[in-house]
């Protein structure tokens, strides 16, 4: 008689108060990206106002992603998994591929950013809203087409073309940190050209918050990207045991809390949104502030 055992074991043993604190930090990181998250999907889909705006629907599309990142934090920060080739208890890498999601749309963004105050008149032609849900939905599609290629291939196949994945990855973040640059140094001198007014302020707005955003997801993600890559080169096993107890997973996972909360506060609409529009429903005196 076969018995099949669908238990999957929790990520620590309970032995020593480290395990105590690895599963308590992983819960905190995973509730903080559910609750923010949330707020900032919640405020955006509900006004009217912010979900006409291309830099609001790509806001839209990273956090939803995140939302979903926050969600499967409980399973990785609880139970024992570990992506990779072989993988042990993983999600067939459904959770880690919502990281190539946020990346691309990240990356699109920035250059919306960049048409929107390089070539204004072109960006108010061809740039609608109805091509940047297009983009964001190319950004789902490229993604898990991926990775249902990969899934379905050997694993000596998939695990070539994850190492091409982390070698076009490694060029978009490249990528992202010279579009910064340039973003910086043209925004700063395009702006400064401009009479004051609503739409400088919001042009101002976003220029910033695009850049603290992507400043801040390549300082909390790219200590992973190389410890993987170390890894790879020295053909070296994982220094710890699963994704629970890493670090650096939990760094990438905390972005889920780090971006939204950005958003939050780079954007005055946006905080009046989950403020009056979301939070205000839960305790009535946040309406009035």
């Amino acid at each position: 008689m076969i018995s099949l055992n669908l238990t999957v074991p929790l990520a620590v043993d309970f032995k020593n108060a480290a395990d105590f604190f690895i599963i308590i930090t992983n819960l905190l990181v995973a509730t903080s990206s559910v609750v923010v998250v949330g707020s900032v999907v919640l405020g955006i889909v509900c006004k009217k106002t912010l979900r006409r705006q291309n830099r609001f629907i790509f806001m839209l599309n990273t956090s939803i992603t995140d939302t979903l990142t926050g969600v499967g934090g409980y399973y990785i920060g609880l139970f024992d998994v570990q992506e990779g080739y072989p993988s042990r208890n993983g999600t067939y890498f459904i959770l880690p591929s919502l990281l190539g999601v946020n990346v691309l749309t990240i990356m699109f963004a920035q250059l919306d950013r960049f048409l929107a105050v390089v070539y204004p008149y072109t960006y108010k032609r061809y740039i609608t809203r109805t091509v940047a849900i297009e983009v964001c939905v190319f950004a789902w599609f490229y993604t898990y087409l991926t990775v249902a290629i990969q899934n379905l291939v050997s694993v000596e196949v998939a695990a070539k073309m994850n190492a091409y994945g982390i070698l076009t990855f490694q060029a978009i973040i490249i990528a992202k940190v010279l579009m910064n640059v340039k973003l910086y140094l043209i925004a700063k001198y395009q702006i400064s050209r401009e009479p004051p007014g609503p739409e400088r302020d919001s042009k101002k707005e976003s220029l910033r918050l695009i850049i603290v955003v992507v400043v801040c997801f390549l300082a909390l993600w790219t200590p992973r990207f190389y410890y993987i890559i170390v890894l790879q080169v020295t053909r070296s096993r994982y220094m710890f045991r699963n994704y629970a107890s890493d670090p650096f997973s939990m760094m990438i996972r905390f972005t889920s809390t780090c971006t939204p909360g950005l958003y939050i506060w780079g954007s005055p609409a946006l905080r009046e949104a989950v403020l009056k529009t979301v939070w205000g429903r839960v305790c009535p005196p946040l309406r009035n502030k």
